[in-house]
């Protein structure tokens, strides 16, 4: 493993290089900050150096603050382990230093790291570098100063857009808006770098300190405006999250008071948000994304993934043409077939359509979109599956045909192809009941629509080889998928959801969906889990009554083309209709509940069914499921996915809840075993079993 350090070499020309060595982005952990101080008090003192170039080892210039402090600190609790680099390092040492200091910028500068560069007098670039201050996403603002410097380099507008989307932007961007000073190529990006901080020292350059500059902001009223619009923006998008509306606080308070009112304020704020649910959340999320790529007996056992050039995708529906259009975006050619022409044409129809709304978003280009496009081809027979390194079966959820499509494919692909199906309901066993295959059977469940959201759920049976599962987590990295081993109004429901975090509720989310896909999932779920299963005839009986959802404009809401959805009242009596069949409420009387009560009674029966995926070992550890609650389900970010946020709400409390309802309601929300241990011992459903197995687990 690479030391981490922070070198000094002074050159003959008086030039001091301090470079800092942190594998892999060069991350601004405590010993590399306390390193950096070390040397900018020794190069203050030495009267050999004239000026300084800061700069970062590897081709990276510094990814940013090392977020593992962040958790170190939401466990003990103690914001004192946070380093004071803001004004004792980055003010006194760096900024107001007596000679100049240039930083040399390669690669990416990032958070704490483009804080960095920001407070030196000087930012040479390296081409295509990506600048950005993300710190929002972690449910903080910038800490090191950020939020000050640089709307005096950028302009306010622009600075706003980029600390609040949390937006990078490339060194060309940067040097139009004055943020970077020269673009040089690299291999002599230090060599101009020493020089302007020679010409700095000369004053044959200007000796700008961004903290002091002020001819960027505008007039009060025009950045008032600018601030006011921002916040307001902020209440839309992101309603829930505290950081934001302080991002903005602090950026006014640094533009009435000046720059280093700013930075203080900058740094009292930082350290109250770091303590905030929120962010203890969003580094939860944070964490737990990358934990998913290590899988115990897949990923530590010295096996080198294979590379999968070809894939055939069988079924061109809306999941199967999704599948496709995410492995022809990462270059993977693709075979679609179906059973006739005309499927075989809309499903091809249907990828062009996925691929040219990429390119009309600005999120492709043109060329790109023609090279993903020549990669595929369509077939009505497996004539080209002889050469597949792996098939993903998308087609109806039907056990007789997905079967007989498997023992079909066992014939006709070769011996390593990987043999996956997109089910998201039916037990992989029965899949491949009537194959010899079964080391090469596994779920590959991604998430509608499959080529924008970014989950991958790879589900594998006791008999899935390690080398299959390890090809699959390989591709999801290629495509860009996180892999995961693995009586109220309706209308007042959906809205209690959507304003907890979720981007819709479960009513409008059945409208989006199709009444189709409800009734086949909910017959499958009846037939494996009948006794943890609340069946209702609602969606039958809509379907009765000639609605369909989107598909055909009538659901419980209204669809127009050009307009939101909006609630359709006449659907009222048709769930009343359903209320007197299924006869469920208590003395047939409707239920008065509050807004909180409805959230539990949706969202606590799904911490119930993450306890029994934990206690089955269904998957690696239980912020894998945050994850795919975050990824898949769209659970809110900040608040750390389905088991972190259950943790915070109490499993007393969701045990004590679901046993009340229970003896109201019925075995739908019967506590389970695992959930039941954990609140009478008071363990948080997180924490970690003795044992438990992982041969079936959902990665």
């Amino acid at each position: 493993m690479a030391k981490v350090k922070v070198t000094l070499e002074v050159g003959n020309d008086g030039v001091a290089v301090i470079t800092i060595f942190n594998p892999p982005v060069n991350a601004l952990a405590i010993p590399i900050i306390a390193g950096l101080k070390e040397k900018f008090d020794e190069v203050a003192r030495r009267n050999d150096v004239t000026a300084i170039v800061l700069t970062g080892n590897g081709g990276r210039f510094s990814g940013g603050f090392d977020i593992n402090v962040f958790e170190k600190v939401h466990k003990s609790g103690d914001v004192k382990l946070m380093p004071d680099v803001s004004v004792e390092f980055l003010v006194n040492r760096l900024e107001d230093s007596k000679k100049p200091v240039v930083a040399a910028v390669e690669g990416l500068a990032l958070g704490g790291g483009l804080e960095l560069a920001l407070g030196c007098h000087a930012r040479i670039a390296a081409p295509r570098t990506q600048l950005g201050l993300p710190e929002l996403t972690l449910g903080v603002i910038p800490g090191f100063g950020g939020t000050q410097r640089l709307p005096r380099l950028v302009g306010l507008h622009k600075a706003v857009e980029m600390m609040l989307l949390s937006k990078s932007i490339m060194s060309e961007e940067g040097k139009k808006l004055g943020l970077i000073d020269a673009i040089v190529p690299s291999q002599e990006l230090l060599k101009v770098s020493r020089l302007w901080a020679l010409d700095i020292a000369e004053r044959r350059k200007p000796w700008l300190r961004s903290l002091h500059r002020t001819d960027k902001l505008g007039s009060l009223s025009e950045a008032r405006e600018i601030l006011k619009v921002a916040r307001q923006q902020a209440r839309k998008t992101a309603p829930n999250m505290p950081q934001h509306q302080a991002c903005l606080d602090v950026i006014e308070d640094g533009i009435v008071h000046g720059g280093y009112s700013g930075v203080l304020k900058e740094a009292k704020v930082f350290k109250e948000l770091v303590l905030s649910d929120t962010s203890k959340g969003l580094v939860h999320v944070f964490f737990a994304q990358r934990a998913t790529s290590k899988v115990p007996n897949v990923t530590d056992v010295g096996l080198k993934p294979r590379h999968v050039k070809k894939v055939a995708v069988i079924g061109g529906g809306l999941m199967g043409s999704g599948i496709a259009t995410a492995l022809l975006l990462s270059n993977i050619y693709v075979v679609l077939k179906e059973v006739n022409s005309e499927y075989l044409q809309k499903g091809i129809k249907t990828i062009e359509a996925n691929v040219k709304g990429l390119v009309t978003k600005g999120k492709l280009t043109q060329d790109k979109a023609q090279r993903a496009l020549s990669l595929l081809k369509g077939s009505l027979d497996y004539s080209d599956f002889k050469d597949a390194d792996m098939v993903i079966e998308a087609v109806i959820e039907n056990v007789p045909l997905k079967q007989k499509i498997f023992g079909e494919l066992e014939k006709v692909c070769p011996s390593h192809c990987i043999l996956a199906t997109n089910t998201s309901t039916i037990d992989l066993n029965v899949v491949g009941e009537k194959t010899s295959s079964h080391d090469r059977i596994v779920g590959a469940h991604f998430f509608s629509p499959a080529h924008v959201m970014p989950l991958l759920e790879i589900v594998r049976t006791e008999k899935t080889s390690a080398q299959v599962i390890l090809d699959l987590l390989t591709v999801g990295k290629i495509i860009k998928k996180v892999p995961v081993v693995v009586g109220v109004d309706v209308f007042r429901i959906d809205r209690v959801i959507s304003n907890f975090g979720l981007p819709m509720g479960p009513f409008q989310l059945q409208d989006l969906a199709g009444y189709g896909v409800a009734v086949a999932v909910g017959k499958e779920f009846a037939t494996a889990f009948p006794d943890r299963t609340f069946t209702s005839p609602l969606v039958e009986i809509l379907i009765k009554h000639g609605r369909n959802g989107k598909n055909n404009g009538k659901g419980y809401y209204i669809y127009e083309k050009g307009s939101k959805p909006k609630p359709d009242l006449s659907v009222l009596p048709i769930i009343e209709e359903s209320r007197r069949v299924t006869n469920i409420m208590p003395g047939g009387k409707p239920l008065s509940v509050t807004d909180q009560e409805i959230l539990e009674m949706i969202l606590f029966p799904v911490v119930n069914e993450a306890c029994r995926i934990l206690d089955e070992g269904i998957v690696v550890r239980a912020s894998d499921l945050d994850i795919a609650s975050v990824l898949g389900m769209s659970f809110p970010s900040y608040r750390g996915g389905i088991v972190f946020w259950a943790d915070l709400v109490g499993p007393k409390h969701i045990y004590d809840s679901l046993k009340k309802w229970s003896g109201v309601y019925g075995n739908f929300y019967k506590p389970s075993r695992f959930l039941e241990e954990r609140a009478m011992k008071g363990v948080p459903l997180s924490a970690p079993a003795s044992s438990s197995p992982s041969s079936r687990s959902r990665m």
